[in-house]
């Protein structure tokens, strides 16, 4: 069962990595990372929802924000997971305002977890869909999971 569930996995995690199109990311400028925090799920075998909080670091090492938000899951969805860890490198046409990144983002997820596993996010949206979230995100996580489907972030700017 294991091995099924790692080879499963894997093979998402490939499916969502190859249609990962950095064409997004070239057409912006890195003006930062953001790192969240997420709450530890169970997968409905459909779908799952999770809380997360983030914070924002603008690549110029200057104005930290937090945002508050959920990552949605459609798709494959099966087992737990304990609190985990995604970072993305945040693109943008240029220099955007405060609360800048708040708004909704959709695109694939992937992940796979036996004890410790990996994820990859490939995601798009917040202002006027200008922002990209690195077309990949890292994500650390225990527990017993493996999900593939379409995903969806909504931020919400919390201050700094």
């Amino acid at each position: 069962m294991k091995k099924w569930i790692v080879s499963a996995g894997a093979v998402a995690l490939v499916a969502a990595l190859a249609a990962a199109s950095p064409a997004s990311a070239r057409s912006g400028v890195r003006i930062g990372s953001l790192n969240c925090t997420v709450a530890g799920s169970v997968g409905l075998i459909l779908g799952s929802s999770t809380r997360m909080n983030c914070r924002f670091r603008s690549a110029n090492g200057g104005r930290v924000e937090r945002y508050t938000g959920s990552i949605t899951r459609v798709g494959l969805d099966i087992g737990f997971t304990s609190k985990s860890y995604m970072t993305w490198a945040v693109f943008a046409p240029g220099r955007v305002n405060a609360g800048a990144l708040a708004g909704s983002y959709g695109g694939v997820s992937a992940q796979a977890t036996v004890g410790v596993g990996l994820g990859a996010n490939v995601l798009v949206g917040g202002f006027k869909k200008t922002i990209a979230l690195q077309p990949l995100s890292i994500q650390g996580q225990t527990g017993l999971n493996v999900a593939a489907g379409i995903a969806g972030l909504r931020l919400r700017y919390a201050g700094r």
